[in-house]
């Protein structure tokens, strides 16, 4: 069985695509249980609890890590009895917005959730690194299982400059309020947010405002199929400016497509972004929150025609070297009990 939250299907995160993808390919099958996780009220809590008694003893259950890391009352009379499996997209308390207190209660819950499962899966060696250490947990105990990606043609892009695309929810954690205050010190740029607009709605209005008037950022909430399809397709250079990220799936969307990355180096993204089989990196790393060194960055991109060629072509030719979900979803299921 796998354990997941219900999925936005306007708006799936990169967590909800991550299960169902996988779900696809796993024989474990997908079980989705409704509630505010991770601070559920008392009937989702009740729900999980049912859905976990009525597994046979000695199963093995893997559940995503919003549903379990703030429950660990509602596994632990479970834990004996069941196999548990933990999939971790990124910890409770990494999440921006938080107030300090909330932000400990939730880092606490987790590690008594990640200590009473029999395994625990990550999408990143960074995401084990951190985990590791953030809860005292064995080495042995954390797998690392990276996630796939479809195959894709070469994206057409504009005129191979002009036009950025961020694929991320609008919220403070993708950092979208750098990228923005980066743009403003570049001229010649246009950028689409693609991503839900509902999740942060004081954010996203503070964003309007800042955004100025014209067409130069275009907000177009989220994305999914062929809608998605065509925004990369428009892409010249896709923009992830994260503050905290464990792997960053929508850059080897775009690199799939052959789009160079311009990202922070937060998490897994260094190692999403990799290097084209030559050893070229497909891609700018700059630090989180830092809107100087964003600003610095575009501006390359802008002025310097080698540069983008050089990263266009290590940009198609690592996408040669992307795993597919069906061999993520292989290397998921060796890291089962």
């Amino acid at each position: 069985m796998f354990v997941v939250p219900v999925a936005d299907r306007a708006a799936p995160s990169g967590g909800d695509t991550y299960d169902h993808r996988m779900a696809q390919h796993l024989p474990a099958r997908p079980v989705s249980v409704a509630g505010d996780w991770p601070e559920p009220d008392p009937a989702a809590r009740a729900r999980l609890g049912r859905v976990l008694a009525a597994v046979p003893a000695g199963s093995v259950v893997l559940l995503d890590g919003l549903v379990a890391c703030g429950v660990p009352d509602v596994l632990a009379p479970h834990a004996r009895r069941l196999r548990l499996v933990v999939l971790v997209h990124l910890p409770l308390a990494d999440e921006t917005g938080l107030a300090p207190r909330q932000a400990a209660v939730l880092d606490k819950r987790e590690r008594e959730t990640l200590r009473l499962a029999d395994r625990i899966v990550v999408t990143s060696p960074a995401a084990a690194d951190d985990l590791r250490a953030r809860h005292d947990l064995a080495a042995g105990s954390v797998y690392v299982v990276p996630p796939g990606v479809d195959s894709a043609r070469p994206a057409a892009g504009t005129d191979g400059v002009s036009r950025l695309l961020c694929v991320a929810a609008v919220i403070p954690r993708k950092g979208q309020d750098v990228l923005l205050s980066a743009l403003s010190e570049v001229d010649g740029l246009t950028v689409d947010l693609v991503g839900s607009l509902t999740r942060a709605p004081a954010y996203v209005e503070r964003l309007r405002g800042t955004a100025g008037p014209g067409n130069r950022i275009r907000f177009t909430g989220p994305r999914t199929g062929p809608g998605l399809d065509a925004a990369y397709e428009r892409a010249d250079l896709l923009v992830l400016p994260s503050r905290a990220e464990t792997y960053g799936m929508v850059v080897t969307e775009a690199l799939a497509r052959g789009i160079p990355v311009l990202a922070s180096d937060v998490g897994g993204v260094a190692g999403a972004l990799g290097h084209a089989p030559g050893g070229e990196v497909p891609g700018l790393l700059v630090p989180p929150g830092d809107v100087a060194e964003l600003a610095g960055a575009l501006r390359r991109w802008t002025k310097q025609p080698g540069l983008r060629n050089r990263l266009r072509t290590a940009a198609r030719t690592r996408a040669g070297t992307l795993e597919g979900w069906p061999a993520a979803a292989a290397r998921l299921g060796r890291a089962l009990p």
